[in-house]
């Protein structure tokens, strides 16, 4: 059996064009999110308990988003109606009250975003979309239905990328908490042999080529 093929995003891409429908009311991203972060995190259906979960555990964690300027937007393969029943369970069930808007997906939308995978069957895989203020994809995460997304990575590796924007630096390994370098931040690599000379003479580092400071 031939096998349909999906258009993924990719790094660097403009967030695709969409009007959609949402327990918040109509959005138009990315044009209704410009100048501003945010973050889309897709499912594959309402009251499945992964999904709930992951919820809970996205909006337990909104005052961090939201300290870093960040946008959170759920989605889910469902209608709004069936959106604001999960969310009213959510609050009732579960004593959390969802606070972020939930888009209302159809197949076009989840094309659009590379969420139905040929190897996945009819299933839409599970995906999170890091934007940037000019509405650029920075980072892309994809989770099959069988196991739950790690909210604290989603929190650091979002604060990571602001904080390379910034500062014009690099991130290292499970910043910032890396076993070497602790929370310093990578330097970029140098332009000329000159500057490579020199480099050590400016920074910390344990090469030219491997150099590093701190934030702060």
């Amino acid at each position: 059996m031939e096998q349909k093929t999906t258009n993924l995003p990719l790094l660097g891409d403009e967030f695709p064009e969409m009007t959609v429908d949402t327990t918040h009311g109509p959005m138009s991203l990315p044009k209704d999110m410009k100048g501003k972060w945010f973050i889309l995190f897709s499912h594959p259906a309402d009251f499945t308990p992964v999904c709930t979960t992951e919820f809970a555990g996205f909006q337990n964690r909104i005052a961090q988003f939201e300290e870093m300027g960040v946008e959170l937007i759920g989605m889910s393969v469902d209608q709004v109606f069936s959106h604001i029943k999960w969310v009213e369970w959510i609050k009732e069930k579960l004593d959390i009250e969802i606070t972020f808007p939930v888009i209302a997906a159809n197949d076009s939308v989840a094309n659009k975003l590379g969420m139905l995978h040929p190897g996945k069957g009819s299933n839409t895989v599970r995906a999170v979309f890091v934007v940037d203020p000019e509405s650029k994809l920075r980072l892309i995460l994809y989770y099959p239905q069988e196991i739950g997304r790690n909210m604290d990575e989603i929190v650091r590796a979002t604060k990571a990328l602001i904080t390379s924007d910034e500062n014009g630096v690099a991130m290292p390994a499970n910043w910032p908490e890396n076993e070497l370098l602790k929370d310093r931040v990578i330097i970029p690599p140098p332009k000329s042999q000159k500057d490579a000379e020199q480099r050590l003479t400016q920074y910390e580092g344990y090469d030219w080529w491997f150099c590093h400071r701190s934030l702060y």
